[in-house]
């Protein structure tokens, strides 16, 4: 699927030098993934750099019993920091990403990742930003978890996931809740219940309409 400078412009003009969208244009590999699809998977090795172009990417970890647990979201204009670290120390990969609605990325060799470092200052910045802004959402992962009872990370985790995917209504189920959020399906089945009860969401089957955005 080629890419058009109108579309690198309309995510990234704002961002970049115009020599920057032309090189993202000329070395640039746009990619669609369908809801749900696993973008990386754990101990995969990186060999680009993800730009999200359109819709909203959910990143977790993995335990060692193989269960999840959501650590953040990327929106339009994002990058992973957990990629771009191991594109910088070439490792494997420690968190899973998935496609939370349909997606566009625009994937970057990693061999140019350095090489930009140095030669646009706008990529510089981008980078800087993306690992504050990612360092930021891994810190308040750890608060939700360590200080929130478990009804105010659900509602948390509702309205997050309202937010990245611009929609007020959740397509999900109690058991995808409940993975996400590393606990049972009857927990989450109950609290759902209490903040509906609270007036803060909606209960449909296989949809949840947050209220209290």
């Amino acid at each position: 699927m080629s890419l058009t400078n109108d579309m690198l412009i309309a995510n990234f003009g704002y961002l970049f030098e115009k020599e920057l969208i032309l090189e993202i244009e000329k070395l640039g590999d746009q990619k669609r993934f369908l809801e749900d699809s696993i973008i990386i998977e754990v101990g995969d090795y990186i060999k680009s750099i993800p730009l999200l172009i359109s819709g909203a990417i959910k990143v977790l970890r993995e335990d060692e019993k193989g269960e999840e647990l959501v650590l953040y979201y990327l929106e339009k204009g994002d990058t992973c920091a957990m990629t771009l670290s191991c594109c910088m120390g070439q490792t494997k990969s420690k968190i899973r990403a998935v496609a939370e609605t349909d997606i566009n990325l625009i994937m970057i060799p990693k061999e140019k990742m350095g090489e930009w470092l140095g030669k646009y200052k706008s990529w510089q910045a981008f980078i800087l930003e993306s690992y504050h802004n990612r360092m930021d959402e891994l810190l308040e992962a750890i608060d939700t978890i360590a200080f929130l009872k478990m009804d105010e990370r659900l509602f948390k985790y509702l309205k997050d996931k309202a937010m990245v995917t611009h929609n007020d209504v959740i397509h999900t189920t109690h058991q995808e809740i409940s993975e996400d959020l590393h606990t049972s399906r009857v927990v989450i089945s109950r609290l759902l219940k209490k903040l509906e009860n609270e007036k803060k969401i909606e209960l449909f089957r296989n949809s949840i309409k947050v209220i209290e955005l």
